[in-house]
């Protein structure tokens, strides 16, 4: 009998995928939009500069992102002190949901031990936007040490606001291998932010940008040292890419403001819909 009637299960089976799978899909959907009704409207970029650079490390690279974005960003600044407290300058438009937020340093030196502190101190000053403005969702961007900053807060500070979550980390010239050259030795730096990667968020894309001189270093970072990172993100985030940027203005304190990087932030960091030209623009810019 099952062998005679066979063509009737296999309508029956089809009949079920045909009721069933729009239902599925109408169930992922409605997921997908339940988890997008919490966010806040407001969604910041905040950038961390590296180490010896102030909370004015990133202007020309805000005037150039101004230059052909549709809207303009207002422009908060944060300079950490060594006991905890923050000096401010600058504000946060009221209609602004996407603001540039620069978190700097008092005590803004080079080494592992300061970078640890820096990271709390940027935990510091993260919980206090995240008080005063009320964003449960927002984007990062760090240069050079600022990117291990970053990283560092990450994997152990960020628990502390769960409330909050990161959607994509820029990280531009991130030594994660300090100032090693080497393919296999690892820096107490390296194995501090390999320990912990398991902190990360699942759900984080990452983009890693090395730039070149020389194929081997942008006159400071050494480029195995900033290749170090997929060792601490891939399997760890959702999505990981490097990019390597050449040509000119590509020297370490060239790179938050060389053209390259910029059409790259505006493309993988900010959600702003920017004209066709433009975008057009940018897509050469990078070709180059």
């Amino acid at each position: 009998m099952l062998k005679r009637y066979w063509w009737r299960w296999l309508l029956g089976i089809g009949l079920l995928i045909g009721i069933c799978w729009p239902a599925y899909t109408w169930s992922q959907a409605n997921i997908k939009t339940l988890k997008n009704t919490g966010r806040t409207r407001m969604a910041p970029v905040i950038m961390v500069p590296g180490s010896s650079a102030s909370q004015n490390r990133f202007d020309s690279l805000i005037t150039e992102l101004g230059k052909e974005t549709p809207k303009k960003h207002s422009v908060l600044k944060l300079t950490v002190q060594t006991d905890g407290t923050i000096k401010y300058s600058g504000s946060i438009a009221a209609n602004d949901n996407e603001p540039f937020i620069v978190i700097g340093f008092a005590n803004n030196r080079d080494g592992k031990a300061n970078i640890d502190k820096q990271a709390v101190w940027l935990n510091t000053a993260f919980k206090a936007l995240v008080k005063t403005y009320h964003f449960n969702h927002f984007y990062a961007l760090g240069h050079s040490n600022g990117g291990l900053i970053w990283t560092l807060f990450l994997e152990r500070y960020l628990k502390e606001s769960p409330k909050v979550h990161i959607d994509r980390l820029m990280t531009i010239a991130s030594p994660y291998n300090m100032e090693s050259t080497s393919t296999t030795a690892k820096t107490s730096m390296f194995k501090e932010l390999y320990r912990y990667r398991t902190g990360l968020p699942e759900s984080l894309t990452v983009y890693s940008i090395a730039g070149t001189e020389n194929y081997t270093s942008d006159g400071t970072v050494p480029y195995n040292s900033v290749n170090y990172g997929k060792y601490i993100f891939q399997d760890q985030v959702k999505h990981f890419t490097e990019i390597t940027v050449t040509g000119a203005n590509t020297a370490h304190s060239d790179l938050p403001q060389n053209k390259q990087i910029v059409s790259l932030i505006r493309q993988y960091l900010l959600t702003e819909t920017l004209p066709n030209k433009v975008r057009q623009q940018n897509a050469q810019r990078i070709q180059n």
